[in-house]
């Protein structure tokens, strides 16, 4: 975890990264299948993407900034031959957003050449890369995906393999991390013991894959196998597949995230066995048992609130329909560096459906209040197109804490949830109703898995331990959030939900 950190404001939450690998033979192009696969990844990360391939030993690479689209040409993916390599798409929570954090990363050391992509942030990476320092050690970049390689190289000196290193370099970290290791012979996967991050292997022929989504799997035509556990390291070479548990795993919750269920899987995956589709859809449904309204309609704002809405629907009986057009050539309209940009960017991005809208009661479906500076332009958009009534469903709890373990969480003064009620935000957004799922039925919305996720980020409740370095920050002053409550007024008694604050 890199002490800099982005300062521009942005109402979507991002995932650090997604990565993808594959352990192939002659007859396969590695560098094509990972090209796939990170194409199916793209939405974990937008800033920046690499490949790097293992010929006989000898790895080499290419990453830049931009869209896989933008970064990889059919001449760039010709010249990257192989038998094995490794593929990374990130998004920056830590550490800057420049070419040199890009991953993955190529390290040379006494025995040889590793290349590390790394999904997750580490809650002591300031300690660990404190400590390499003070031996000597020299960081090209400001990630904490670095400091992994350093500790994997430092033990490999004294490990008969390279897994044993990585084993022993897990004892070390503290926090989330998806890891793909690739030596000059073997291709490794490893999971933290709490399973942050979601992992999987897939098989296509005689080669094994792994990848963050099951999607990516299905991009490159392979078929999924299963899911990497919290705490695994997965070694493939020229002897076949074997698994390896680490020690630090026996006393760990899993505590995979529950947004990836919520909003950062691509919906057509699979994650720990339970589809991503499935979830939302029944998030729908929660909301709309818990926060019945008379209503014409039911909309989704795309591409987050779509499954939940048609959940709501379902469950509801109140007509689904599409209401808001997304824009799919915007391009990152969520790194826009000031507030005036990002307003117009909205507008950009989702355009209504006046013809479906007007005269109606409708009920949209998004999947997160974070800093409250979109959801207000939105009702607003659906009542200009002619809505007749706005009421607003959110298919994640409120958030009242920041995330340490990859999540671009702001610190807590800039959440809405913490300076206001939920009536407050209910007014505050113009709409005429609010409901936001409970904290107590996330569990429901994993089909009873009511342990194995981490829902620190609305309860508070850290799996890990989080050090004062990276406490201090987070707890810095609110923004403004583009409207005030008039004085002395109370919210409306329509608004809906419990003040979770």
């Amino acid at each position: 975890m890199s002490i800099d950190s982005k300062e521009y404001f942005s109402e979507e939450l991002h995932e650090e990264c997604g990565v993808f690998g594959i352990y192939g033979n002659d007859s396969l192009a590695p560098a094509y299948a990972c090209y796939n696969g990170l194409l199916a990844l793209q939405h974990r990360g937008q800033e920046s993407c690499g490949i790097a391939v293992n010929d006989r030993g000898v790895i080499s690479g290419h990453k830049n900034m931009g869209l896989v689209s933008e970064v990889f040409s059919n001449e760039v993916l010709d010249s990257l031959t192989g038998q094995m390599a490794i593929a990374h798409v990130r998004y920056s929570t830590a550490g800057g957003s420049v070419r040199e954090n890009s991953q993955p990363l190529v390290m040379r050391y006494v025995k040889g050449t590793l290349a590390i992509a790394h999904n997750g942030n580490l809650t002591n990476a300031y300690e660990v890369r404190k400590e390499l320092e003070m031996r000597g050690a020299i960081f090209q970049t400001t990630i904490d995906s670095e400091a992994i390689a350093y500790l994997i190289a430092r033990e490999r000196v004294n490990s008969a393999s390279v897994e044993e290193a990585v084993e022993r370099t897990m004892r070390q970290l503290e926090g989330a991390y998806s890891l793909l290791v690739m030596s000059p012979q073997k291709l490794i996967a490893a999971r933290d013991p709490h399973g942050f991050r979601p992992l999987c292997m897939g098989r296509l022929g005689e080669s094994i894959i792994f990848a963050s989504e099951s999607c990516a799997l299905a991009a490159c035509g392979a078929e999924f196998v299963r899911d990497i556990e919290p705490g695994e390291i997965v070694v493939v070479d020229d002897e076949g597949v074997h698994s390896i548990t680490s020690q630090m795993s026996g006393n760990k919750k899993k505590s995979l995230c529950v947004f990836e269920y919520i909003y950062f899987a691509r919906t057509d995956s699979e994650i720990d066995g339970i589809s991503v589709y499935k979830s939302r859809k029944e998030a729908g449904r929660i909301l709309a048992r818990e926060f019945p309204v008379e209503a014409d309609i039911v909309i989704g704002v795309p591409e987050s609130g779509i499954d939940a809405a048609i959940g709501y629907s379902e469950e509801s009986g109140i007509p689904y329909e599409k209401g808001i057009v997304k824009n799919g050539y915007i391009g990152r309209t969520f790194i826009k560096p000031t507030q005036k940009e990002r307003a117009k960017s909205v507008k950009l991005k989702l355009n209504p459906l006046r013809s479906v809208l007007e005269g109606k009661r409708v009920v949209v479906i998004d999947d997160s209040i974070v800093r409250g500076t979109t959801c207000d332009r939105i009702v607003k958009m659906l009542r200009d197109a002619g809505a007749k009534e706005v009421h607003l469903r959110i298919s994640s709890p409120p958030f009242i804490w920041p995330c340490f373990y990859g999540t671009d969480i702001p610190s807590r003064g800039e959440l809405i949830a913490v300076k206001h009620t939920i009536d407050e935000i209910c007014e505050l957004t113009g709409a005429d109703s609010l409901g936001f799922l409970p904290p107590d039925k996330l569990g429901d919305m994993l089909f009873g898995q009511n342990t194995g996720f981490c829902d620190a980020c609305f309860s508070g409740n850290y799996p890990t331990r989080i050090p004062e370095k990276m406490l201090s920050g987070k707890e810095r002053g609110g923004v403004d959030f583009g409207k005030k409550l008039p004085p002395k007024k109370k919210a409306d008694a329509s608004c809906l939900g419990k003040d979770e604050n």
